[in-house]
């Protein structure tokens, strides 16, 4: 074996090689924040649309310099449509990627499996679209930036009986899915409160796709509407199937419905339904369309509702960053600080974060002003939408 040479360098030729080193390009520093959501699986357009958003958001914010010098860097993570991987998606964006903030869920059920674990981390999380009223009960860090399941549930419920006069209404509801079986819940209470009439139950689960069976048993009772809180990928089905059967009434449902495959799906069955939203494209608003100029011009598409809600959700937590830099600079800097072994330092960071993210007053979303109520739930209005010739189009706005 040849032996190693080993070569004397003399101190100041080592000293200049140091230096030269030194003077190289700094890392830039950054601070992250998790997303995570359904990038592939039974509710795709949910993640992408929530990943578009808050990346909105995000890239404005850098593109403006940032936060103090530092820049946001955002870490994503696809759940692939199950609870169990929210779960793990969240384990590693907390313990790998040492995320200061995440944004995410949109399914409720898939919150409800990872709002525990940013909890006991003490990681504010904001899901953009999760209207369980379960999501935020799990922990004074866990938000939303959305209405809640029995606000929507009762505004079509309003909707459905005072501006439509609908008297006898059915329900198909997703019977697994916590989002479905809750909205159904406040639906049918409002609704029997108005005095109208339940005429009919039935329940499918999701991943289902004939669902005629259901839909006969409904059709005999003669339902004006059919309430179908579910997600788009079985409404579509549903919409199409109900017509095949010479079921005329339209369908109502909730902002489950909000995607851009939902007409690819359903056509022309889903004509002269309405559904629960946060926004509609064709709202009067300044600030929200130049969101939706922006957007269609970052990504070549229309926004859906999913993704103005996570793009209000990443900018409450650049809104309250930039409170924290201004008015204590000392834990801004500790953020993100356990990476480098200062996990106690870093978690009184998060938890001044979440202090300050509680303390919104009147945040200018552009789904709604925000300000937070007791159990971190923004109190807002709620769009219905009519499709009209396969067009989704502003019907009303119901206040709570």
């Amino acid at each position: 074996m040849r032996p190693t040479t080993r070569l004397a360098v003399p101190a100041a030729v080592l000293l200049a090689v140091l230096a030269v080193a030194g003077c190289g390009p700094k890392k830039e520093a950054s601070i992250k924040v998790g997303i995570y959501g359904s990038m592939t699986g039974t509710t795709a357009t949910f993640g992408k649309s929530t990943l578009n958003g808050a990346q909105l958001a995000f890239d404005e914010l850098n593109e403006a310099g940032g936060i103090g010098g530092k820049k946001i860097e955002y870490v994503s993570e696809d759940d692939q449509s199950k609870a169990e991987e929210a779960a793990t998606a969240v384990q590693k964006l907390i313990n790998q990627d040492h995320v200061i903030a995440l944004i995410g869920e949109v399914a409720s059920s898939r919150s409800l499996a990872a709002a525990p674990i940013a909890q006991s981390n003490g990681v504010p999380m904001i899901s953009p679209s999760s209207t369980n009223p379960e999501v935020t009960k799990k922990g004074d860090y866990i938000f939303r930036a959305c209405f809640l399941d029995e606000f929507q549930g009762r505004v079509m419920a309003r909707f459905a009986a005072d501006s439509l006069k609908y008297r006898r209404v059915a329900i198909l509801k997703d019977i697994k899915n916590d989002y479905s079986v809750g909205l159904a819940q406040f639906f049918s209470e409002e609704y029997k409160a108005r005095g109208g009439s339940i005429v009919g139950e039935q329940a499918y689960n999701e991943g289902d796709s004939d669902f005629r069976s259901q839909l006969t048993a409904l059709k005999a009772n003669n339902p004006e509407a059919i309430f179908v809180p579910g997600y788009y990928t079985e409404v579509g089905s549903i919409a199409r199937q109900a017509r095949e059967l010479g079921i005329t009434a339209p369908l109502l449902g909730g902002d489950g419905w909000v995607s851009d495959q939902l007409l690819k799906i359903g056509g022309e069955a889903l004509n002269g339904s309405y559904y629960s939203n946060h926004f509609a494209l064709d709202q009067p608003s300044a600030p929200l369309q130049k969101f939706f100029t922006d957007y269609k011009t970052k990504f070549g598409s229309n926004p859906d509702a999913i993704a103005g809600l996570a793009y209000d959700a990443a900018n409450l937590v650049v809104d309250a960053l930039k409170r924290m830099q201004a008015s204590d600079p000392a834990s801004f800097a500790a953020l993100g600080s356990d990476k480098e072994g200062d996990a106690a330092g870093a978690k009184a960071a998060r938890a001044k974060l979440r202090e300050l993210i509680n303390g919104v007053q009147a945040f200018p979303g552009i789904t709604g002003v925000i300000t937070f109520d007791e159990n971190r739930n923004p109190v807002k209005p709620a769009v219905v939408i009519k499709v009209e010739n396969g067009v989704e189009k502003f019907a009303a706005s119901i206040a709570p």
